[in-house]
């Protein structure tokens, strides 16, 4: 199956693409399409489908979305739904991945419970009222410094203790299998494998 990816991220594209392996990704700029959606909605579930629903709306196609986001207990839950948006400056103007780190770290400077976890929250859209849902979780610790090159948003100060690494500083294929992002991609891939069969 080829499947429109609602972002511009090509992370999240090549990311994506590994875990749907064989079905085919694209996001929307390979199909000559100017997609943008405005994540306003309190939820993971809002914003993932709100994207999705959109995207389908324009193209008429299979389509896939996600949203995800970081959360710490000891910080009420934040970054939360906000991931993307923590630590914005008044204007408006987003922080890039490394600074929202730099500040998620600066605010936990005296905290000791450090738990954590992501979630993430995945859409398919296969025709108007048919569309599945799968939402994961993982969880880990904020470490005290980033470490590691993989992956992108949190995941150099992400620990997963059992593996005693940070998930960028997983193997690709390994981040895949236990990410939140990944979970949910595989149950996502279950669904489109049992339609194809």
């Amino acid at each position: 199956m080829e499947i429109v990816l609602a972002t511009g991220n090509k992370h999240k594209k090549e990311e994506l693409a590994e875990i749907l392996h064989p079905h085919s990704v694209l996001v929307p700029s390979d199909i000559d399409v100017r997609f943008d959606f405005p994540e306003t909605g309190s939820t993971y579930l809002e914003n993932a489908y709100g994207k999705a629903e959109h995207l389908f709306g324009m193209i008429g196609r299979p389509v896939i979305s996600d949203d995800s986001g970081l959360s710490v207990p000891s910080l009420g839950g934040d970054p939360g739904v906000y991931s993307a948006r923590y630590g914005a400056e008044p204007d408006g103007k987003r922080l890039q991945a490394a600074e929202r780190n730099r500040y998620l770290l600066e605010n936990m400077t005296a905290v000791t419970d450090r738990r954590a976890f992501f979630v993430c929250c995945m859409v398919l859209i296969l025709e108007e009222y048919r569309f599945f849902v799968a939402e994961e979780t993982v969880h880990g610790e904020i470490t005290h410094e980033s470490a590691g090159t993989g992956g992108f948003g949190y995941d150099p100060v992400f620990s997963l203790p059992e593996w005693g690494k940070t998930i960028a500083e997983l193997p690709e294929g390994e981040k895949n299998k236990i990410s939140h992002r990944g979970k949910a991609g595989l149950r996502i891939k279950q669904i489109i494998d049992l339609l194809e069969a």
